[in-house]
């Protein structure tokens, strides 16, 4: 039995939060390459534009690294958002108060591999 290889792709640092990301990621984890695109092109979502971007990477270095692979015979392996790094900002409040604003970041990681065939 041949073992599958994973291609995968990371995008870090991108300006949204984590939890806006992850519905976006729901829909399309675990599905067929050309049918996550579609799924991410209908989308208004800014996640799902993020996504896309970095699920295409992932399939232009699985088509880099292995020849013979196109984009219908790819599947989504694994995809992850986890939680990047929080910027703290000051919101000026009266009586000399403030609050923090926290600017939240993603990293979203996501894994192709080669379709088993039955």
């Amino acid at each position: 039995m041949e073992d599958k290889k994973n291609y995968t792709a990371i995008g870090k640092y991108l300006p949204m939060s984590p939890s806006k990301v992850r519905p976006v990621a729901n829909l399309v984890r675990g599905k067929d390459y050309v049918e996550a695109l579609a799924i991410l092109a209908a989308v208004p979502n800014k996640g799902a534009r993020l996504i896309k971007k970095v699920m295409v990477s992932a399939g232009e270095n699985a088509k880099y690294l292995n020849k013979h692979l196109d984009d219908d015979s790819l599947v989504i392996s694994e995809l992850k958002v986890d939680d990047g790094p929080r910027m703290k900002r000051v919101w000026p409040r009266s009586h000399g108060r403030r609050d923090i604003l926290l600017k939240r970041m993603c990293h979203i990681t996501v894994s192709v591999q080669e379709k088993v065939v039955k």
